[in-house]
């Protein structure tokens, strides 16, 4: 077992599969959908304003993305829009949660050589059946020694699962592409983290410059980099 940490924490979406793509793509077709009544750029502003609008009534993940998408639709329309287009929307929504899980290249080999050596969890947040959904149907459920599926990540959040983990702060790592979530709130409760960055980055997830200059923390190019940061 690891003498440095008595827990390593993994994110999931976007840092053990891919996951931003997904929505960037579903988001693309609903900007097509509405193209006769509107110019892109307002679609995406407006769509990012009621999701963020919704995040304390929806919380993250697929179901209310897509309530957002209906939400935004009607307004963009003056209420105009049809049934069947609400259908194409619940349609885009029901073909993101079949969608085949992607792990990001090296990923199951590190996560089984992180588990033979480490206690792990899965500490990651969004919808509770599609965040279960999904670590069923990646084959890498076996590795974790516990999960933890939040509705938000902050210092609270984080406290919260080292309590119910029986951890102290200071040995705990927490791991993910996610500078907002991932990072800064672990850092600010005395624990530790690494970056491990993804190709695109939800502008939510994106954290201000200088909070992110402020912390320290590693940065790894790739997940499958972690076993040997962790020996080190």
């Amino acid at each position: 077992m690891s003498t440095r940490f008595d827990l390593v924490g993994l994110d999931a979406d976007d840092t053990l599969w891919h996951n931003e793509p997904l929505f960037q793509a579903t988001q693309a077709e609903f900007r097509a959908l509405l193209a006769r009544y509107h110019d892109a750029a307002w679609i995406d502003e407006r769509l990012h304003a009621v999701e963020m609008r919704n995040l304390a009534h929806f919380g993250y993940g697929i179901k209310g993305f897509v309530l957002s998408m209906i939400e935004t639709a009607v307004e963009l329309t003056d209420g105009r829009v049809s049934g069947r287009e609400v259908q194409a929307i619940v349609d885009l929504g029901r073909a993101m949660t079949a969608h085949p899980v992607d792990l990001l290249d090296g990923v199951a080999e590190a996560v089984q050589a992180l588990a033979v050596d480490h206690r792990v969890a899965l500490v990651t947040k969004g919808d509770l059946l599609d965040q279960e959904a999904k670590l069923a149907r990646s084959g890498l459920g076996e590795h974790f020694a516990a999960v933890e599926i939040l509705s938000e990540k902050d210092e609270a959040a984080y406290r919260a699962v080292l309590r119910r983990q029986g951890v102290a702060p200071e040995r705990f790592v927490m791991v993910g592409n996610s500078v907002r979530s991932d990072v800064l709130p672990v850092v600010a409760i005395g624990a530790q983290a690494v970056h491990v960055p993804y190709a695109v980055t939800w502008v939510h997830e994106v954290a201000a410059p200088h909070d992110e200059a402020a912390a320290v923390f590693a940065t790894l190019p790739r997940l499958a980099d972690l076993p040997a940061w962790l020996a080190g």
